[in-house]
């Protein structure tokens, strides 16, 4: 499209992972990347990817 702006608009409303406009394939590794429904099984790359393999765990120390 010529007109990003509006590209951009219409991508937002789309139900994907990742959208690409005037190109295909380029998948940074800081950006997270996954599907939405049943095109894919959790977050790839970036922080929330990171996520995806770590647990919370919360560690209390009493002061003295």
């Amino acid at each position: 499209s010529n007109d990003r702006k509006k590209a951009a608009e219409l991508a937002l409303q789309l139900e994907c992972g990742t959208a690409w406009i005037n190109e295909h394939g380029a998948v940074q590794p800081d950006a997270p990347f996954g599907g939405v429904k049943q095109s894919g099984l959790g977050v790839e790359f970036g922080r929330y990817g990171l996520e995806e393999y770590t647990s919370i765990q919360t560690l209390k120390i009493m002061k003295a």
